[in-house]
Formats: C-alpha cells, structure tokens, sequence
C-alpha cells in the first residue's frame, strides 16, 4: 500500500497531511515529522499485513535557480 503525504512549512511547524487519507501531523523540525509521520500512519491503519510505504511530497523553493532552457 502506497501513502501519499503532502508536507509543507505552516511558518511555525513543519506539516504533513494524508492525500487520499485522513491523516494530519505535524513536527517542530523535518525529523520529528517524519517520525510523526510513521506513527500516523500505523495508527491510521492499524495492524495490516500489508506492507506500507510512504511517499513525501514538498513544495521546494530555490533561491536563485537558473534553468537551462534554449
């Protein structure tokens, strides 16, 4: 089973929030999240036999980035 988490920075805390799920977390710095992260999830579902994975996907902003376009 695939989890799609969104995550993103509120200006306080570091966020994640379940597509397709009902799922919220949050943490003060990206390893606490991940970690809240997974045990979200194991609640979320309980005890599966079903392996779970966990994709994280984040607006990133590059400051100063340069594209090699043409």
């Amino acid at each position: 089973m695939l989890v799609k988490m969104e995550t993103y920075f509120d200006g306080e805390f570091w966020c994640a929030r379940g597509i397709g799920e009902d799922i919220f977390t949050q943490g003060k710095t990206l390893d606490e999240l991940y970690e809240n992260i997974k045990e979200a999830v194991a609640v979320h579902f309980g005890n599966t036999s079903e392996p779970i994975s966990i994709l994280t996907l984040s607006e990133v902003k590059l400051a100063g980035a340069k594209t090699s376009l043409g």
